[in-house]
């Protein structure tokens, strides 16, 4: 088993060249939006059909081999991913104004959308840090890249596969697929229960909480900001939106990664695996107050489940999802389960057997134990195989 990491590299294009990487993004794109319109009109979304259906149109449009069939398939990845978020029920259900406007348009990409190269549009010079990539104005070679002395060892050593090229900031990069070989999984003796949440990001069951006050004073700042130059509307104002955009999400990923890395780290020292609830659709579950969806709509979960599994694929730890239907009103010493169990947001005191703990560990210790539970489940039918 191998695990996919990304590396990211910063470009150094010269004018020339920036305005024919940007022509040529846009159009990659223009022709995914032309093959979603048609995927959308006849309802052919699988990768070899729609290729055969629209490959000469797209070609047509200014692109070569390589890179058309990307633009293709670029659209049915997109659809297919759309397919699965319907079918999960995170646009809402059936019937919902949401999901009825997400059904009744063609997936969409924007200008500056990212686009993925082969080997045979994009080849790499790691010894002289630079790139030579195909355009629509031809192949511009000897682009110089800069990245650290980790990342260059990692590309030499484990590249494989696509690279998307990528415009953020109005910055070039260029992110590579790495796959590294995977460790042994570890002989966990237990597991490490991990309950996610706004108040505090994440909780363990050994009692370790990951305030998230910093983080949603930053949300709240950033958030009043945008709307003050947003009502004013300047050109100033404009400049400096742009300049702010995605800072939020960068503190955000960085808070992530840290907790995450903390988490794999305590799990591997002590020999255990990782327990985290799986809150697929939750946006769509919870009932809110119009105040609260704000809150709830920038919460990163997901990412950060995402974080703590391939760190912890490296690491060899094990990862298990768990349901999390009753995990904050069940208590972790007895296993009653009420509502009167939550007296407020962080207190746990069980009506029934009198067992009092913050609430977010209670949570994080019944994950615990329902983590070793699916464990067991599965090497269970792993060994009967």
């Amino acid at each position: 088993m191998r695990v996919k990491l990304v590396v990211q590299v910063k470009l150094l294009p010269d004018e020339a060249t920036r305005v024919a990487l940007r022509e040529t993004l846009r159009t990659c794109n223009r022709a995914a939006d032309h093959a979603s319109r048609r995927a959308f009109e006849t309802g052919v979304t699988g990768g070899r059909p729609l290729q055969r259906l629209v490959y000469g149109e797209v070609k047509a449009m200014g692109l070569s081999a390589q890179p058309a069939l990307h633009a293709v398939r670029k659209t049915a990845g997109a659809c297919a991913t759309l397919k699965a978020n319907l079918k999960a029920g995170n646009y809402g259900r059936e019937g919902s104004k949401r999901r009825k406007a997400v059904e009744s348009k063609p997936v969409r990409f924007r200008k500056d959308a990212a686009q993925p190269f082969d080997d045979r549009c994009l080849s790499w010079q790691l010894e002289a840090r630079t790139v030579s990539i195909w355009t629509v104005r031809g192949r511009v070679r000897g682009i110089p890249f800069e990245c650290s002395a980790a990342q260059l060892e990692m590309l030499t050593a484990h590249r494989r596969g696509e690279s998307d090229l990528v415009l953020r900031g109005g910055s070039w990069y260029l992110q590579a697929t790495c796959e590294v070989p995977e460790p042994e999984l570890l002989e966990v003796v237990g597991f490490l229960g991990v309950d996610l949440g706004i108040v505090n990001i994440a909780t363990t069951s050994d009692g370790d909480r990951y305030a998230g006050k910093h983080l949603n004073q930053v949300r709240h700042k950033d958030r009043r900001l945008r709307q003050k130059l947003q009502k004013k509307g300047t050109k100033a104002a404009k400049r400096l939106l742009r300049k702010i955009s995605g800072r939020e999400a960068r503190f955000a990923a960085d808070t992530n990664h840290c907790i995450a890395k903390k988490l794999v780290t305590e799990a591997q020292r002590t020999c255990r695996g990782i327990a985290l609830e799986d809150l697929g659709g939750i946006r769509d579950r919870v009932r809110l107050r119009k105040p609260q969806w704000v809150t709830l709509h920038s919460w990163s979960f997901a990412q950060l489940g995402a974080f703590v599994s391939y760190k912890a694929a490296r690491a060899g730890v094990p990862v298990v999802f768990v349901d999390p239907r009753h995990t904050s009103q069940g208590c972790s010493a007895c296993g009653h389960v009420s509502r009167r169990n939550r007296p407020d947001q962080s207190t746990f005191l069980c009506t029934s057997c009198g067992f009092a703990e913050h609430a977010d560990v209670n949570a994080g210790r019944n994950i615990a134990q329902r983590g070793a539970a699916v464990w067991a489940v599965s090497h269970a039918a792993d060994d009967a195989a």
